[in-house]
């Protein structure tokens, strides 16, 4: 290739290519975060605030306690509060 074909680019152009290519890959991980982070509703789930026969949230790998055990926690795909004592389709047995 001969030098005088390459195309110079400019130090403003440069500098703008800095700046866009951050802001680019940050939209991108936000988007991808807010994806990751979407939850189901309780309806999705067919949640209950109360037990189906031995299976409750409390001993489900998808719960997260509150900060007492009777206080509700939350859930890694079900939306809102959710009792200890609730159960839902979702629901996955803690490994022993």
């Amino acid at each position: 290739m001969n030098p005088s074909d390459r195309r110079s680019m400019s130090r403003k152009e440069a500098l703008g290519g800095l700046v866009v290519l951050p802001a680019l890959a940050a939209t991108l991980i936000a988007g991808t975060t807010a994806i990751a982070e979407a939850k189901g509703t309780k309806a999705q789930f067919k949640y209950q605030d109360h037990p189906n026969g031995k299976q409750q949230c409390s001993g489900c790998a998808l719960f997260i306690p509150g900060k007492t055990a009777k206080a509700a926690g939350t859930c890694k795909v079900v939306g809102g509060p959710i009792s200890p004592h609730g159960w839902c389709t979702a629901f996955a047995p803690k490994a022993k």
